[in-house]
């Protein structure tokens, strides 16, 4: 599992609204046709016929597009930001639209996305806004994710909560089993105080 963040403006047009309504990003870079099988190597020699990149755009051009068909894969995740608001996805498989393959319009290269989750930018844990304020058109967060519930991650209330040095911090997950097992037991306490404090505390990891 890998999580992304994408830009919405595609050769320059804003698709937010569009990405949100229809279940998709797509990245641009068109006249290079369907890229599944293409290597990065390949993916050069279309975008140099396509006679649109030259110099460090065509290398940025690359590595975006191998990062989109290749890196990306079914079940990763993609963060996208919207003013103050920021959505999370689980992307699909890539796919070729020829009908968009075009350079007034470069929808062309795409992957569904179910949305998951909208949450105000403020709340973003420390990584997951770093990750977010990259400048690139695509980049992959390349810390430690958790394993599972990644809606609690981003929003900081996971297992990246806790802060050390203004660096988040991480408790691995034979931890939070133990810690978990040890509120399951306090459940049966004959303490009720004891018994209450531990289910209000389940309830607040589960949420």
């Amino acid at each position: 599992m890998k999580l992304f963040q994408m830009k919405t403006s595609p050769q320059g047009v804003e698709r937010i609204a569009e990405f949100l309504e229809n279940n998709y990003v797509c990245i641009g870079y068109p006249g290079t046709g369907n890229l599944e099988e293409a290597s990065p190597e390949e993916m050069l020699v279309r975008l140099l016929k396509s006679g649109a990149y030259q110099g460090q755009e065509l290398e940025v051009a690359v590595a975006g597009l191998n990062l989109f068909v290749h890196e990306m894969q079914d079940g990763d995740y993609v963060l996208v930001a919207d003013g103050e608001w920021v959505h999370l996805g689980d992307l699909g498989d890539y796919f070729y639209d020829d009908t968009y393959d075009k350079m007034e319009d470069g929808r062309c290269h795409r992957r569904g996305v179910t949305w998951l989750k909208s949450i105000p930018q403020s709340e973003l844990n420390p990584a997951a806004a770093e990750l977010l304020a990259d400048e690139s058109i695509i980049s992959r967060y390349r810390g430690t994710l958790p394993a599972g519930r990644m809606e609690l991650w981003i929003e900081g209330t996971g297992q990246a909560n806790a802060a050390v040095d203004g660096k988040p911090a991480r408790v691995d997950e034979v931890t939070v089993a133990k810690a978990i097992s040890v509120l399951k037991e306090a459940l049966h306490s004959e303490d009720t105080e004891r018994r209450e404090r531990a289910a209000i505390a389940i309830l607040q990891y589960a949420k």
